[in-house]
Order: structure tokens, then C-alpha cells, then sequence
């Protein structure tokens, strides 16, 4: 696997300033359009982007700190389900130095001008999915029903009408743009935009197709099979490249986000890859120590309750959280308890405790907790949010 700081000749703690600027210097460098379209300077181009699109954003860049590539699959953007193309490494490229002063005659006219006109990608199309903690436990597959435009049979996606076909636009002469000259005292000034004739697509339909309207496609539902890697959260999200709507008139397809949603289960509250289970006990129970089953999420697990515990105290059942997100660590389930204080009591039972009082010890000044201090602090967070 490459290294993208390598990749990018940068230092671990390069700031965001280093990244941008070790990145343009090679894309500039890569770019196929001065390169003479060479397969393995698009192939490198390619790297250099999906290094910086990691790079560059603080959250992916803490994932790929952590646990390198791997770490970002099943997550978002490079690296995620779907791949990175080199479609995407041109949009990344002209999205944050399309505007850089003298592209023209770096790349190139005719490769500046076939980035701006290139694709009309299809917009992102974002479904949710709802997803239970059994489920974030071992991952999961799906099949999602969702809605999106496709190309439009009958025109082949063309936009006209069957047996015809688009015709070059007369006023650009093809290339989507004008050039505009302006003269003052300073000089002369090029202006370049879009053609307004054809709207920047540097041809005209004559006539529309009967079923699309032009637009080249169709919408219709459509079955995606997703695979959820276990250990996310409601922060994650998966991004399948090319796996959403076409775009107009035969653009190539954007992508599908699908947005996790993890379902509350009451029996626990969650951390990280910790979860946590309150577990209500009696008093003779707290006293004298008992084995109870509590639930987990593989099913049910005995725990043995020592004689003494306090009310509060936690037990800890190691490796029966959740994974953490593709890793091979897996947390633990922490089982907090509580003792419980009747308030509806029978003569019988009142008068068993009558009896207890007249007997027991008074209670201490202070508390012994089993619990170690910062570990407590987090069982604690966890229940009141605090």
C-alpha cells in the first residue's frame, strides 16, 4: 500500500497549507494533458488527489492516521465502497484549483477547456438506512429500493428525439464557450464563459426526445446492494462512486451516499465500542452476592454479583461491546448496578427489615467503590450524558 504522506513528500504533522501545496505541485506535474494523455501519469494523478482528498480533511485524516487505508473503507470518499476514478481525481483537481491564474497555458487551452466541459455528473443521491447494534456488531448487508435517473432508452440518453441527433452549436462552434475581448487603458482583456446559445454544452438539440424532454434520462427504482462493515456509527456514512443518477444528457453517474442511522435499544447505552447495561438488584441480593444472566448483545451472559457490592458499582464483561470500525479490537460491556428500594412493602417483609435494623451496623462515612476513578467517570458520562 502507498503511503500518502510519502505519496505526497510530506511529514506526518504537514498542515493544511503543506498538503495543498505539495499536492498542486504534483497533479501539475502528473496531469495527463501535459503528460501527452500517458497512462501512468493518469495513474498517478489519480494517487496524488485521492492522497490529498484523505489528507485534507481532518476526520479522514484521523481514520487513516489510526488504521491506515483499510480504516477508510465502508466510510467516506476515497478509499470508501465504489473506489476512486479519475473522473473523481479531475473533479477534486478543478474544484479546488480550477481557478488557478494561468491554467490555461499550463495545461494547456484544449485541456483547459475539455476540464470545464467535461462531464455533467449526475447529482449525489443520499437514502438512509436504519441499522440495530446487532447489526453494527457483525456488519451487514442490505439491499436498498431506491430512486434514480437513468439513462432514457429511447434516446440513448442523447436528449432528441428518436432518429435524430444533437448538431454542433453554431455559435461556439462546438467548444461550449465565447471568448469575449475587452480593450482599456491597461490593455486588452480575454474573457472566457459559456456559450449562451447551448448553455456551455457546445451542441443544440433540435428535437426533443418525446419521453425525457431532453434531458437524456428517465427515473425509475432501481435495487443497490450495500455492504455495512461493523463497528459505525450515526457519524459514518457509505459513498458508492458512480452508483447514483445519471447526468443530463449522457453525464456519467454521481454518487449514492447512504446515511447510517443506528436504532436506541433500551436494554443499552453505547460508547465508542463500549456499551453499557444498568442491572436493577435487591438488597439481600447487594448483601449476600448472587448470580444473575444479564442480556448482551450476542445473546445472554451470567455474572456473578460479589457479596457487598454498593449500589453504582460496576462489573465489567471484557470483549462483549462492539468492534471497533475495521479494527480488530472489540470493546466491553460494562454492567452498572442498582440496587433497588422497595416502596410498596408487605407486614412480612416490613417487619424483616424491622428486624435487620434493629441489628445491622451503621453506615460507614464514607463508601468503598470497586470501581476505579477514570473508569468510573466514563460509566458515569455514559448514563447521564454528563
Amino acid at each position: 500500500m502507498v503511503d500518502y504522506y510519502e505519496l505526497l513528500g510530506l511529514s506526518r504533522d504537514a498542515d493544511l497549507e503543506e498538503i495543498k501545496k505539495g499536492y498542486r505541485k504534483l497533479a501539475f506535474k502528473y496531469h495527463p494533458d501535459r503528460n501527452e494523455g500517458s497512462k501512468e501519469a493518469e495513474e498517478l494523478f489519480k494517487q496524488v488527489t485521492e492522497a490529498y482528498e484523505v489528507l485534507r480533511d481532518p476526520e479522514k485524516r484521523s481514520v487513516y492516521d489510526r488504521y491506515g487505508e483499510q480504516g477508510l473503507k465502508g466510510s467516506t470518499g476515497p478509499g470508501g465502497t465504489g473506489g476512486f476514478d479519475f473522473s473523481d481525481a479531475i473533479e477534486i483537481f478543478m474544484r479546488d484549483f480550477g481557478g488557478f491564474s494561468g491554467l490555461e497555458d499550463f495545461l494547456g487551452a484544449s485541456g483547459a477547456r475539455a476540464q470545464r466541459t467535461t462531464s455533467r455528473k449526475g447529482k449525489t443521491v443520499r437514502v438512509g438506512v436504519s441499522l440495530t447494534l446487532s447489526e453494527v456488531a457483525y456488519g451487514v448487508k442490505k439491499t436498498l429500493r431506491v430512486s434514480l435517473l437513468g439513462v432514457c432508452d429511447p434516446c440513448g440518453g442523447s436528449g432528441a428525439r428518436s432518429g435524430t441527433k444533437p448538431v454542433v452549436c453554431p455559435g461556439c462552434g462546438g467548444s461550449g464557450e465565447q471568448r469575449h475581448v475587452q480593450r482599456s487603458v491597461f490593455g486588452q482583456f480575454v474573457s472566457v464563459q459559456p456559450c449562451q446559445n447551448c448553455r456551455g454544452e457546445g451542441r443544440i438539440i433540435a428535437e426533443l426526445c418525446d419521453i425525457c424532454r431532453g434531458e437524456g434520462r428517465t427515473r425509475s427504482d432501481t435495487e443497490v446492494e450495500i455492504e455495512v462493515p461493523a463497528g459505525v456509527t450515526s457519524e459514518n456514512f457509505l459513498t458508492l462512486r458512480g452508483r447514483g443518477s445519471v447526468g443530463p444528457r449522457g453525464g456519467p453517474r454521481g454518487d449514492l451516499e447512504v446515511l447510517l442511522e443506528i436504532q436506541d435499544d433500551p436494554r443499552f447505552s453505547r460508547n465508542g465500542s463500549d456499551l453499557f447495561h444498568e442491572l436493577p438488584i435487591t438488597f439481600s441480593q447487594a448483601a449476600l452476592g448472587d448470580e444473575v444472566r444479564v442480556p448482551t448483545i450476542e445473546g445472554t451472559a451470567r455474572v456473578t454479583i460479589p457479596a457487598g457490592i454498593q449500589s453504582g458499582d460496576h462489573l465489567n464483561l471484557r470483549g462483549l461491546g462492539l468492534p471497533e470500525l475495521s479494527g480488530h479490537v472489540r470493546g466491553d460491556q460494562v454492567v452498572r448496578v442498582v440496587v433497588w428500594t422497595p416502596d410498596d412493602l408487605t407486614d412480612q417483609q416490613e417487619q424483616a427489615l424491622e428486624t435487620l435494623r434493629s441489628v445491622e451496623a451503621p453506615a460507614p462515612e464514607h463508601i468503598r467503590r470497586r470501581s476505579h476513578k477514570g473508569f468510573w467517570s466514563r460509566v458515569k458520562e455514559a448514563f447521564t450524558g454528563g
